[in-house]
């Protein structure tokens, strides 16, 4: 080996070994830092009293630096014995990223989530966004574990992507830049141009439409997709046309934090590697060395909830009118519950009022979802769930999250993505 190229595997080695460079740098401001301190100790609570062990908590906890050692440490226990059956494409590949932020071997899960790559392909060209979300978090799982064996996958995948004719979805676009810049990264000298060029050409096309969801306030998409998006945009080797702004899009995220809109583990999870300055690109360097117990410092003052000591009224509709499904209906009624409740205190009520109103839910990473409503159940082939609207806006919190206000009008509608 001559010593030009010594150098260049050297070198390159440094540029794809090392911790993520941001590409547009922001931090939280030292007299804000208790706001992040307490979202983080909320988040890490979670995984007490949680039957759900979320891998995202887990790596946002390794990211950030865990306060609570305990939970950090069964949390990985309980991620480790796992059954990979029991979990999506997406499930599984945050499940090795957590195990790797951890410095935890993820065993044959990695070879598990490489056959089940290698066998995927998108439903249809109109295949819905969020269907190339979990993939996306495969992709970027494998590039962390085993990049080259990953670089024809991740090509396919690429090519899935440009063939797409679906709607634009912030989240996933994210997911998707972290994936492909991790890959474009780790590209091996010698290998095809054809890589890069095609990795090059979906990262411009994907960085370009998260940027023009960016907010006059800097807000990404809606506050829950911006954690993600700052993410992807401070790690692209493909720059947006439109320049952003990251330290105002960092103050808009401390503003809601101070109203309280981030209470849900999960939408904390996402947000949090952003206010300590790191992305899912820094999962394989994180120091594991031992450490102890640190107490945070808390904001002095609470953050800001809906409190109300009166009851509000609520109009709640339900509505299936999907052809194909064995029962269309459209039912109103107005509920009373005390201000301050969430949205799920509405259904309860409800339920208890009339019948028709009868609902299920499910335990998912988010929280619970509403999977069904009257009998009629979503179907994950059918491509169906059940959509909640403020008026004729989508709700983006779940039903235990989301606080209703007086005399608002809530629909559920079965519908189809």
């Amino acid at each position: 080996m001559t010593r030009v190229t010594l150098q260049l595997l050297t070198l390159l080695w440094a540029m794809t070994g090392t911790s993520t460079q941001t590409r547009s740098s922001c931090s939280v401001p030292l007299a804000e830092q208790p706001l992040v301190n307490g979202i983080q100790v909320l988040m890490e609570s979670s995984v007490v009293n949680s039957a759900f062990p979320n891998p995202s908590i887990l790596i946002a906890m390794n990211l950030a630096g865990a306060y609570n050692l305990e939970a950090q440490k069964n949390l990985t226990y309980e991620l480790m014995d796992s059954d990979t059956a029991d979990l999506t494409i997406g499930q599984l590949a945050l499940t090795i990223m957590a195990l790797t932020s951890s410095c935890h071997d993820p065993g044959n899960k990695v070879s598990i989530l490489q056959r089940q790559m290698e066998k995927w392909a998108p439903s249809s060209l109109n295949a819905h966004a969020s269907s190339f979300y979990g993939p996306s978090l495969a992709i970027l799982a494998l590039c962390q574990n085993q990049p080259a064996r990953t670089l024809p996958i991740a090509a396919r995948f690429a090519k899935s992507l440009l063939a797409s004719s679906s709607p634009f979805n912030v989240d996933t676009g994210a997911v998707v830049t972290l994936a492909l810049t991790c890959m474009y990264n780790k590209i091996p000298i010698g290998s095809e141009e054809g890589y890069r060029a095609l990795f090059d050409q979906v990262l411009k096309n994907t960085v370009e439409n998260i940027s023009m969801r960016i907010l006059d306030n800097g807000i990404i998409g809606d506050i829950y997709s911006t954690g993600l998006a700052m993410q992807a945009l401070s790690v692209t080797p493909e720059p947006p046309n439109k320049e952003w702004n990251c330290q105002q899009t960092m103050d808009s995220v401390l503003d809601e934090i101070k109203e309280g809109k981030f209470h849900n583990p999960m939408s904390i999870s996402q947000i949090l590697p952003s206010l300590k300055g790191k992305t899912y690109l820094d999962v394989p360097h994180v120091s594991c060395r031992p450490g102890h117990e640190v107490l945070p410092t808390l904001p002095s003052h609470p953050s800001r909830v809906p409190t109300s000591a009166s009851n509000i009224t609520v109009k709640y509709t339900i509505n299936n009118q999907l052809r194909g499904v064995e029962l269309l209906f459209n039912e109103t009624i107005n509920v009373s519950v005390k201000g301050g409740s969430v949205l799920l205190v509405v259904l309860e009520e409800a339920q208890r009022k009339n019948p028709t109103f009868k609902f299920e839910t499910t335990m998912t990473s988010w929280g619970l979802v509403v999977s069904s409503i009257n009998s009629i159940t979503e179907n994950v082939n059918h491509k169906t769930y059940w959509q909640f609207l403020s008026g004729k806006t989508p709700l983006n919190e779940g039903v235990a999250d989301y606080i209703p206000f007086n005399c608002e009008h809530i629909t559920a509608n079965f519908t189809q993505y």
